[in-house]
């Protein structure tokens, strides 16, 4: 009876042993421990259309959102993860003609090159480009809407770089 009990002890101690527990509080796949750092680059505007602010409102939301999803520690350069790039596209496109050939609503969108480097991971490098646009009334000035829907542009590709580059989707 009291080697029954060893036996059965041992065997839970090894069923427990052998489990892991793994969780996330957002959809990051980060191994905590191999990688630490993240460096992300300013984003120069090189676009041939160039709203001045949108480099740096680019990149402060691309660090704004690693920073809310993730536990890593920004660092200036050499990150364990690496994101660098460019703007490479501020476009307004007429949309939806009307019946007296003007257009109805314009869109606006912005295309963005990005570099990623896993050092821990040469595997996952990747060079792509990314891009979101929104549409907004022709009647309106870009001058009025644009701040807004820039906002909402950065934080859409700054998610899109997230997902590509940490989430694995």
């Amino acid at each position: 009876m009291r080697r029954l009990f060893h036996i059965l002890t041992l065997l839970m101690v090894l069923v427990v042993a052998g489990c892991t527990v793994q969780y996330k509080l957002n959809s990051a796949s980060i191994d905590y421990s191999k990688v630490k750092t993240i460096s992300i680059m300013d984003f120069p505007n090189q676009a041939t259309l160039v709203y001045p602010p949108l480099s740096q409102e680019f990149t402060e939301s691309v660090k704004d959102y690693f920073a809310r999803q993730t536990k890593l520690r920004l660092v200036p350069r050499e990150g364990d993860l690496q994101i660098e790039g460019e703007i490479v596209g501020y476009e307004l496109t007429p949309m939806s003609t009307q019946a007296d050939g003007y257009a109805s609503e314009t869109k606006l969108t912005v295309t963005i090159n990005v570099r990623y480097t896993n050092t821990t991971n040469p595997d996952e490098h990747f060079e792509e480009r990314f891009s979101a646009y929104r549409n907004f009334e022709a009647t309106r000035m870009l001058e009025d809407v644009q701040a807004t829907l820039c906002d909402e542009i950065c934080k859409e590709i700054a998610e899109q770089i997230f997902n590509k580059s940490v989430a694995n989707w």
